[in-house]
């Protein structure tokens, strides 16, 4: 189970670059969204009235910073980074989970979270002034794009913490539904209101397979993947379940070379750097009594 969604979660990556050769960023990540709350909308529509307003109100930024911003993020981060960077640059969720914890949610962070995040921040910045060519210039090869990706990352684990610290009363799944549910609506009045999706989809060569690789990245790569991992938690302990953050970037690299990307000397350190980080720091924090 944990190899199959380190699999799908690590194969999204390469999904996005192939939808952007039709779609532009905003097309994808609004369609990911509408594909991904489509799929567990039957779930969560019976669980919004068992919930009180407080609950829906964390949920609400439950779906915007756990799956509304980062698909935007990650599909524009991608117009400009490969799809294997921004795999790799993406690890540095679970540090940015005990990062987050330890500012907003009186979580204590220890010296080898501290130490393993600094390595790992190390490592983005190699790849982010590394850039796609591989070429360290700090005043031309910066790739603000990459930043984005960490961004993303930010916004995961803010949410993880949201739901571990303030709602932790309620089901994963339906956590997940009703936060889809809740950005359903501004997604769908984007993509089909504000953009060219639909014309698209009916004129421009190649639109159906670009909106197949999306609507596969929305129901399993977020949908049945969040479940699949929930699952996954309540059979084996949690670092076990945490492995799958240094399987992904390797799936994310694999697809990416496939496809025909190169990687350099830097990248290769870049990428050494913030496994090696998220290695060293990805060690359960105590709540500070």
């Amino acid at each position: 189970m944990l190899l199959l969604l380190a699999l799908v979660w690590g194969s999204s990556f390469i999904l996005i670059k192939k939808a952007l050769v039709v779609f532009s960023p905003g097309e994808v990540g609004a369609f990911r969204i509408v594909t991904a709350a489509l799929v567990l909308l039957p779930l969560g529509i019976p669980k919004v009235k068992q919930l009180n307003k407080r609950q829906l109100g964390y949920l609400l930024s439950i779906g915007f910073l756990g799956s509304f911003i980062p698909a935007f993020l990650f599909a524009i981060a991608q117009t400009q980074l490969s799809s294997s960077l921004a795999g790799v640059i993406n690890a540095l969720t679970p540090l940015m989970v005990g990062l987050i914890g330890a500012l907003l949610f009186n979580v204590k962070i220890s010296k080898r979270n501290g130490i393993g995040l600094v390595i790992a921040l190390l490592g983005v910045c190699l790849l982010v002034l590394a850039g796609n060519s591989g070429e360290i210039d700090v005043f031309s090869g910066f790739n603000l794009y990459g930043l984005l990706i960490v961004l993303a990352s930010i916004c995961y684990g803010f949410n993880v913490n949201v739901i571990k610290y303030k709602i932790k009363e309620i089901q994963p799944t339906t956590i997940t539904a009703i936060s889809l549910m809740m950005v359903l609506p501004i997604a769908a009045i984007y993509l089909f209101g504000f953009t060219q999706f639909s014309f698209k989809l009916v004129y421009v060569e190649g639109a159906y397979q670009a909106a197949a690789y999306i609507t596969f990245l929305g129901t399993i790569g977020t949908a049945a993947a969040l479940v699949l991992f929930n699952s996954i938690v309540k059979l084996v302990t949690p670092v076990f379940a945490s492995s799958v953050t240094y399987i992904i970037p390797l799936v994310a690299i694999f697809w990416g070379v496939l496809d025909g990307e190169a990687l350099f000397p830097f990248h290769y350190l870049g990428i050494f750097a913030v496994v090696i980080g998220v290695w060293i720091g990805n060690r359960k924090a105590k709540p500070a009594e």
